[in-house]
């Protein structure tokens, strides 16, 4: 008789975190990143179906596809995917929202509604697999390729970078973390953590197109992302179910509590002493990684477990709209009355 398959803490199996058999280019690093967040939410033990998925346009937003297949998924108009995740945490405060978007979709022509996301921050996982390049038409630069970087064709980039993780930082977004598909362990640490944490969470991920991007001259590419990423920290996460700390020795490493009650243990490497919680520390080191072109750090950057939502901020009731009796949805003639009142 066949072994049971194993289970996580709620009684599902990981085959129901998984979607359809992936289109993309064999070998692309979106397909790492989608098997991570599988992996997390099996072991987060997060129910598929309160889970909204959300993207907008290119190579990355067709992974939505590729995982929890019992979740809810909108794939919006280009660069439009924030005002959707937008309405989607506003009207079902109960759902698990996680956004799938690329370096085109977030930096180029999303940039606007990238921007108040996280100045409202919305309870999104926000995933920008980034690659440097616009994959699905036939490879150009994106916004976020470095200066000098190289196409296939030789053709050399003479425009700066925008550096996600700071913009993020700059409009208060309370989780920023960057990673490597490539590195897997800590990637599945991260999103963890971001699944716990209420707010907006923004991974930017190096990912890359083994098609377009991944040759000499490339800094987007699998050998010059191994030869040249720079971990700042350990990350490990622990449930809060679970009472075992994460395996760290010795004392020098900090514990940030989230709102769940889970809680992340940073144990800064050698040469480093980043404090995640630390925003000016977080700022300059991004600096240094911006200036050294030699070296792209990665890791947890910047988290603020305290910083309310934007559905706290409003105070939205926690029951979805589409449960709520039409007597508490259709405001009443005196408080039409009162609002009309107060306008005058």
């Amino acid at each position: 008789m066949a072994a049971a398959p194993k289970t996580n803490h709620i009684g599902l199996t990981v085959k129901e975190y998984k979607g359809g058999v992936s289109t993309l280019c064999k070998g692309c690093g979106h397909d790492v990143i989608t098997n991570t967040i599988i992996s997390a939410f099996y072991e987060m033990g997060v129910e598929p179906h309160m889970v909204a998925k959300l993207s907008g346009i290119g190579c990355s937003s067709k992974t939505p596809a590729y995982f929890l297949n019992q979740a809810w998924g909108f794939n919006s108009v280009h660069g439009r995917m924030p005002s959707v995740a937008t309405g989607a945490a506003l009207a079902n405060r109960k759902l698990v929202n996680i956004g799938v978007s690329g370096d085109g979709d977030t930096a180029s022509i999303g940039i606007g509604q990238f921007v108040h996301l996280l100045r409202r921050n919305v309870p999104l996982i926000y995933i920008v697999e980034n690659n440097g390049v616009y994959g699905l038409t036939k490879g150009q630069f994106s916004a976020t390729a470095d200066e000098g970087s190289k196409l296939k064709n030789g053709t050399v980039n003479d425009l700066p970078a925008i550096d996600l993780c700071t913009m993020a930082i700059e409009l208060g977004c309370g989780f920023v973390a960057r990673s490597f598909s490539a590195d897997r362990k800590q990637l599945l640490q991260i999103l963890k953590a971001a699944i716990a944490f209420n707010g907006t969470c923004m991974l930017d991920v190096l990912s890359p197109c083994v098609t377009f991007n991944n040759h000499a001259g490339s800094t987007k590419s699998y050998d010059w992302g191994r030869d040249h990423q720079g971990p700042v920290h350990e990350v490990g996460f622990v449930p809060h179910w679970q009472d075992e700390e994460a395996d760290f020795e010795g004392s020098e490493r900090v514990e940030v509590k989230l709102p769940d009650g889970g809680h992340v243990w940073v144990k800064p490497l050698e040469n480093t002493d980043h404090d995640p919680r630390d925003k000016a520390s977080a700022l300059k080191l991004l600096a240094e990684d911006y200036q050294n072109e030699h070296e792209f750090f990665t890791g947890l950057m910047y988290v603020n477990p305290d910083r309310a939502s934007v559905q706290e901020d409003l105070d939205l009731s926690p029951d979805p709209l589409s449960h709520m009796p039409i007597e508490k949805l259709r405001p009443s003639r005196e408080a039409l009355d009162d609002i009309v009142e107060s306008l005058r």
